[in-house]
């Protein structure tokens, strides 16, 4: 599993020009589903999405997590982020977890991190949606749970 974390001031997703999810401050995810990705990857990302220390103490410093700040998650499905360009010009997105078997994946992941933190949000699974942010820092992260064990 990949997630790209972008820490927010504001983000928001929309499906056919009307907003589906919003949040203030907090993180934008964008979350790529391997086809090998068990439950112990989403554990992972979850638990890290929580205790990252991303976030500035009251000395500027980037030493609170999401948990400690009452952070917002914005959580956007994306396969591409399994997209292999090594070859030709046209990316390969045979690494990505086939759609029938993503989307029940994607919403238990949801479901687990709603019962983590009750501010979530969230994009449509397989709809084309635009996303805005503002990046706040900006502070862009890389999380991979394939080189986590």
């Amino acid at each position: 599993m990949r997630a790209v974390i972008q820490r927010v001031l504001r983000a928001s997703v929309s499906v056919q020009g009307r907003t589906v999810g919003e949040i203030g401050p907090g993180i934008a995810v964008l979350l790529g589903i391997h086809h090998t990705d068990s439950a112990g990857d989403c554990e992972y990302i979850i638990n890290k999405l929580a205790g990252l220390r991303i976030f500035d103490d009251a000395d500027g410093v980037m030493n609170m997590s999401l948990e400690e700040t009452g952070g917002e998650i914005l959580v956007v499905s994306q396969f591409t982020l399994y997209g292999d360009a090594r070859k030709g010009r046209r990316p390969s997105y045979s690494e990505a977890m086939p759609p029938e078997r993503a989307e029940p994946f994607y919403n238990e992941f949801m479901d687990t991190l709603k019962k983590r933190n009750q501010r979530v949000s969230s994009g449509i699974f397989g709809a084309d949606m635009k996303l805005s942010l503002v990046n706040s820092g900006p502070v862009t992260i890389l999380l991979d749970s394939k080189k986590a064990f």
